[in-house]
């Protein structure tokens, strides 16, 4: 059954945009990741524009997000303190990154520089992210126990501390903002929800739980994406709402789907099937990048996507 994008100027199936949105929103659940790493790319292999992709990537985010966030709220594993402390330093990271954004998009280049982020952090991500899961099921083999978190590093030292107690954490807010900063721009250029960034910051570098630290970065994100998609909107003009609806349903239903699958199997095993899968979507963007393409010229309207 075919769609016609008004916005993206294009006809797809609405059953693999549902298909899409599902299978991301299962990665979402699981993760705690909007999944805008992986469902941005799918959108430009079916031919949707990439700023196009972008803006409303980040809004499909938005009700992936919700959906996984409230099966956590349940189980009391949102730290909302933490959360609205990044919140700060996303949402003034979303509106640098609209800005970059628009004046690319002014010169014409906001399609080439959207692939090549793509391709550098789903390549040194997807990258570190393997070799971080075949050392972790190596040690759970060798029954070393689980990996200890370091409890004391640099941090601990900078100034402006704040008591997080569902964290158990008592840090300066510093490096929550500048993650914060960091995930916002992300999504602002890449249309993602930053949480395969921000997973591992709030771990490793924050020092977080690892129960709470997937609901806390669900709920930064609905409100960073949310934001980041009413600027383009505004600005930019390249929300597509017909294909943000069947992204959203699939999604919406994935998200309950992965947090139930994400109870039941091992954090390892997942997160190297979610590496290949990473490495996967890296390897045809950078190949699309290089190879020359079956027809060199394309016509559009002046000031078009």
């Amino acid at each position: 059954m075919q769609i016609y994008l008004p916005i993206a100027e294009v006809s797809v199936n609405a059953f693999l945009l549902l298909g899409l949105g599902g299978m991301v929103g299962i990665l979402s659940g699981m993760f705690g990741v909007g999944g805008g790493f992986l469902m941005t790319p799918l959108l430009f292999f079916i031919g949707i524009p990439p700023a196009v992709a972008v803006a409303t990537e980040a809004n499909q985010i938005v009700a992936s997000s919700f959906s996984g966030v409230l099966a956590h709220f349940k189980r009391k594993t949102v730290d909302l303190k933490m959360g609205c402390v990044l919140l700060v330093g996303g949402l003034i990271g979303a509106a640098l990154g609209v800005v970059v954004f628009n004046y690319l998009k002014s010169l014409g280049q906001v399609d080439l520089l959207v692939r090549l982020c793509y391709v550098v952090f789903l390549g040194v991500i997807g990258s570190l992210m393997f070799v971080e899961s075949l050392n972790a099921i190596r040690k759970s083999r060798k029954n070393s126990g689980p990996v200890k978190r370091k409890k004391h590093n640099w941090i601990h030292g900078l100034p402006f501390k704040m008591r997080f107690r569902v964290s158990g954490l008592y840090i300066s807010v510093i490096p929550p903002v500048l993650v914060g900063v960091a995930v916002g721009i992300l999504a602002a250029i890449m249309g993602v929800g930053g949480g395969f960034i921000m997973v591992p910051a709030m771990i490793y570098l924050l020092g977080m739980p690892t129960k709470v630290v997937v609901g806390t970065s669900l709920f930064q994100i609905i409100f960073v994406t949310g934001f980041t998609t009413l600027l383009h909107a505004t600005t930019n003009f390249t929300v597509d709402i017909a294909l943000a609806v069947l992204l959203l349903v699939g999604g919406v239903i994935g998200a309950q789907i992965g947090t139930r699958i994400g109870t039941y199997l091992k954090a390892e095993q997942l997160r190297i099937l979610l590496a290949l899968m990473v490495i996967l979507v890296c390897a045809k963007l950078a190949l699309d990048l290089l190879l020359q393409p079956s027809e060199l010229y394309s016509l559009g309207a002046p000031g078009g996507h």
